[in-house]
């Protein structure tokens, strides 16, 4: 019977994942750009995956309350992926070996 509940941190790991995934589109219907099926789509995986960076934070903070662990998430997901993408671009610059 035991297998078929989820545990807590699948729990917390799927609500992140939606969450993430409803923010992405969100921020695409609020957007001045044409909506099309590839963009939706595009969007809405862009932010579930974004949010559920938030996830590497259990492995340093086990006991982390799950509030603050969506609150994060949510952040995350709302800067969402052109933020994180430009910060990525501007640090690897730094990194190549000259």
């Amino acid at each position: 019977l035991r297998g078929n509940i989820m545990q807590e941190h699948e729990k917390n790991l799927v609500l992140i994942i939606v969450m993430g995934a409803c923010i992405g589109f969100a921020k695409l219907l609020v957007s001045d750009e044409k909506l099309t099926w590839r963009l939706a789509i595009g969007r809405t995986i862009l932010g579930a995956a974004t949010s559920t960076i938030a996830g590497a934070v259990v492995l340093q903070i086990p006991d982390i309350n799950p509030l603050a662990l969506i609150a994060l998430a949510s952040a995350l997901g709302i800067l969402g992926s052109t933020f994180i993408e430009s910060w990525l671009k501007r640090q690897a610059s730094t990194w190549s070996i000259k």
